[in-house]
C-alpha cells in the first residue's frame, strides 16, 4: 500500500493506548529463517547499510565542540506550552588555527520536548541558525537543529544524556534512516544576570528536513500508519532497534518518537526513530513503562514491532550480529570514554542479553517473532 492510498485515523491519545493497540489483533505465523541464509545477509546488509547521500559538513566530525549558549534562560523554563515563542540567544565558541578569538553567532532558541520540558531545570529546546550567522563558522550549514541538553544539574542526569547519545550513534551504524548527532560541551549562561547556570555535555541532532533531504525523501506528518503503510525492512528494523535498547516510548501511527520519512523515488514510507531516554538501556531514574505492558522496569524488554514477513527480520537479525562488534566499540572510543567504566559495563551486559536472544532460534521466535503487532501501534 503507497502513501497516498494509506488509511489515516488519529492519534493515539497517549503511548500506553498506542502500544496496545495491536495485541487483540491475531497474529500472522511468522517461520525463523535458517542459518545459512541469515550469514549470506549478515555480509550482504553489512555493505548495504551505507548512506546514500552524505550527512552536513557539520555532522561528518565526531570532535565534540566546546560552545557557550547564552539565553534568558528564566524565560526559556517558563516556557511550557504548545506553541512557545522563539526567543534570542547566542553560541559562542573558541576559534581554531589559524583564526584567534572568540567566534559568537546570534541564534533563535525555542522549547521543545513532552515529558523533560515540564520536569527539566533546563529544557531540550531547537536552536534556528541563519544562513547568514554561520558562514565561516563552525555551524555553517545548520538551521534548525535540536539539543538534547541536561535536566538536572548533576552528574548522573549528564550520563544519561551520553548514553542517548550512544544509542543514536549506535542506530546510525545500522541504517543511514537515522538522525546523526555530535557531542557538544555546553556552557549555559543567562543572559539577564551574567551568571553561569551549569556546564554539561548535551548534544546536536540532524534535523528531520536536511535528513529528508540527504535521502532525496519527504518527512510526513500523517497519522495512522500501519504495518501496511511502511517500508517492510525498515519498519522491521526499528523494532528489533527499540527491542534492543529496551524501549516501548514510540508509535508509528501516532508518530510518537517515530517520523516517517516518504521517499521520493519509491513507495515506501520509511519511520525514524528517535528519543531513547526511556529506554533500559539508558535507565533513567525518572523513566516509567506503560501499565498495560505489565514489566516492572523499563529494563524489562517487550517487542512492540510490526508484523514483518520472516525475510525482512531475517535481514535485519543478521545486520544486530554484522554490527556488534562496530556497536560495542562505541563505548571504547573517545566519546564512549566519556561515560564511567560501571555505565559501559553495565550498558555492555544488557545489550549481551539482547545477543543472547538473537544467538537462540527459540527465544528469537518466542520473544520477538511471536511478540509482533499486527495492528496499529
Amino acid at each position: 500500500m503507497t502513501v497516498h492510498r494509506m488509511v489515516l485515523r488519529g492519534a493515539c491519545a497517549a503511548l500506553a493506548v498506542c502500544a496496545i493497540a495491536g495485541d487483540a489483533v491475531a497474529q500472522r505465523p511468522i517461520k525463523v529463517k535458517d542459518s545459512a541464509k541469515l550469514a549470506k545477509d549478515s555480509v550482504k546488509m553489512a555493505k548495504a547499510a551505507k548512506d546514500s547521500g552524505s550527512v552536513g559538513r557539520f555532522f561528518r566530525s565526531e570532535t565534540p565542540l566546546t560552545v557557550t549558549l547564552t539565553t534568558n534562560i528564566k524565560r526559556i523554563r517558563g516556557d511550557k506550552s504548545d506553541t512557545p515563542p522563539w526567543r534570542p540567544a547566542t553560541i559562542s565558541y573558541t576559534a581554531t588555527a589559524p583564526d584567534t578569538g572568540t567566534v559568537t553567532i546570534p541564534i533563535r532558541i525555542r522549547t521543545r520536548g513532552i515529558w523533560r520540558l515540564h520536569n527539566c531545570d533546563f529544557p531540550p529546546v531547537w536552536l534556528n541558525f541563519t544562513s547568514a550567522g554561520v558562514k565561516g563558522t563552525e555551524f555553517k550549514g545548520l538551521d534548525e537543529v535540536k539539543l538534547t541538553s541536561y535536566c538536572r544539574n548533576n552528574d548522573e542526569y549528564e550520563r544519561y544524556i551520553l548514553q542517548e547519545l550512544e544509542l543514536n550513534r549506535a542506530l546510525r551504524l545500522l541504517t543511514p534512516v537515522a538522525h546523526a548527532v555530535r557531542a557538544v560541551r555546553v556552557t549555559y549562561v543567562d543572559s539577564a544576570s551574567h551568571k553561569t547556570e551549569a556546564t554539561r555535555w548535551a548534544f546536536l541532532q540532524e534535523e528531520p528536513l536536511t535528513l529528508a533531504g540527504r535521502l532525496n525523501g519527504r518527512i510526513m506528518k500523517t497519522h495512522g500508519a500501519g504495518p501496511g503503510d511502511l517500508d517492510p525492512y525498515q519498519t522491521a528494523l526499528v523494532g528489533v532497534f527499540q527491542y534492543f535498547i529496551g524501549n516501548t516510548d514510540f508509535s508509528y501511527s501516532g508518530l510518537h518518537n517515530i517520523e516517517l520519512l516518504g521517499l521520493n523515488n519509491a513507495t515506501g514510507v520509511m519511520p525514524i526513530a528517535h528519543d531513547f531516554d526511556f529506554s533500559g538501556a539508558v535507565n533513567a531514574r525518572y523513566a516509567t513503562t506503560p501499565p498495560q505492558l505489565h514489566i516492572h522496569s523499563v529494563r524489562d524488554r517487550v517487542f512492540r514491532g510490526y508484523c514483518e514477513s520472516p525475510d525482512e527480520y531475517g535481514k535485519v537479525f543478521a545486520l544486530f550480529k554484522a554490527k556488534k562488534d562496530s556497536i560495542y566499540g562505541l563505548y571504547r572510543d573517545p566519546i564512549g570514554k566519556l561515560l564511567p567504566d560501571n555505565t559501559v559495563k553495565e550498558t555492555l551486559d544488557y545489550f549481551d542479553d539482547f545477543y543472547k536472544t538473537l544467538n537462540n532460534p527459540k527465544d528469537t521466535k518466542n520473544d520477538i517473532l511471536d511478540r509482533c503487532l499486527s495492528g496499529k501501534a
